[in-house]
């Protein structure tokens, strides 16, 4: 297939932004990265679905994901040289279609949302000469061929089954948290709830992590977290261009969050799987965790958190203090309780100083 510029620019209109090969210029920081629409969580038409057309803003999003993720890769990284002449950091749209053997004109049409559905092996190409991670190849399918609802993030907020509830309230020296696809904690056990404790949003990670004031002393490695806490929410969501939560998550942490807004507009996908995380507790201080992400089979969009800390680590003590504290939380309870129940900082503990992070504190 030809990758010829002149060929591909003389085939689209030059009122068109993207389009022009001067707009390959513009600073990663302008609309390319700018946050998702509200119009692109819009539901499709009853007519499209019938069609089976992708809904509106599938288009869209998937031309969004791709300017963004162009954006990020950096020439030096495929040992293109910089030059005095090359003004943006990413790549230009003529090299990421020869990288992924496409005319320029293709690649065009897809940034553009003229072109809709690339085939599987485009969208492979188009991954390596991204040099996406295998979560977020897997989104750029989803993206490409939208199911008429992806199965993780149903319409209805999924019921949790009482025996899994039942199954997590037994676990008294382990913290196990429920979520959904919003990153929302509709269920928890005493331990999870307390490790979650003291926070103004103790029961929304998306909340806590970017408006809850005690975010950056909570967690000592909040830059990390809030990378991981929004692509994990990308990878949660699906698509989801239908669903009216996600839009008033994004919408409202986007209004409050500079760090979110930056972030979010990076389109990174990583599945939340497993891994360490630090926590500063109010109650039993600092500890290091390790958790498992597990799909609950009978409620598909619901994720089962479960942490643990090294046997003999101090980690595992603080753990033992923390149970204590809360070891009446589950009496007379058979299952674990949905929604975390505020708990409040002792008055004599005075309130750490906080760090400021790269986007400065949460709103």
């Amino acid at each position: 297939m030809q990758s010829d510029t002149a060929s591909a620019t003389a085939s689209v209109t030059a009122s068109d932004p993207a389009s022009d090969p001067a707009s390959d210029t513009v600073p990663v920081t302008a609309s390319a990265m700018a946050p998702d629409p509200a119009s692109a969580m819009a539901p499709g038409t009853a007519s499209g679905a019938a069609s089976g057309a992708a809904a509106p803003g599938a288009a869209s999003a998937l031309a969004r994901f791709l300017r963004a993720r162009r954006a990020l890769r950096r020439p030096e990284e495929l040992g293109v040289p910089a030059g005095a002449r090359r003004r943006v950091a990413g790549l230009r749209r003529e090299e990421v279609a020869r990288l992924a053997g496409v005319s320029t004109d293709y690649y065009v049409r897809l940034e553009q949302g003229r072109e809709r559905h690339p085939s599987a092996q485009v969208v492979d190409a188009l991954g390596r000469a991204l040099g996406l991670e295998p979560d977020a190849v897997a989104h750029l399918h989803r993206l490409a061929r939208p199911a008429p609802r992806d199965r993780r993030t149903p319409a209805v907020q999924p019921e949790t089954d009482p025996g899994l509830l039942h199954m997590m309230a037994a676990w008294r020296h382990t913290p196990a948290v429920i979520l959904d696809h919003c990153l929302a904690v509709p269920a928890a056990n005493a331990l999870g709830r307390a490790l979650f404790a003291g926070h103004t949003h103790s029961d929304d990670l998306v909340r806590l992590v970017f408006l809850d004031p005690d975010a950056e002393d909570f967690y000592p490695d909040w830059e990390q977290v809030a990378a991981d806490t929004v692509a994990g929410l990308r990878d949660s969501a699906g698509t989801a261009l239908d669903d009216a939560r996600l839009g008033e998550v994004v919408a409202e942490v986007s209004a409050r969050s500079a760090a979110f807004r930056e972030l979010w507009a990076r389109h990174e996908v990583r599945r939340k799987t497993r891994g360490s995380k630090r926590f500063r507790h109010p109650l039993a201080g600092e500890l290091t965790l390790h958790y498992e992400s597990l799909t609950v089979n009978s409620a598909p969009g619901l994720q089962l958190v479960v942490y643990r800390a090294d046997p003999g680590s101090p980690a595992e003590e603080a753990l033992a203090l923390l149970g204590s504290l809360t070891a009446g939380d589950d009496e007379d309870d058979t299952s674990a309780r949905t929604r975390a129940r505020p708990h409040t900082r002792p008055h004599t503990r005075p309130r750490p100083r906080s760090r400021p992070g790269p986007w400065g504190r949460p709103a």
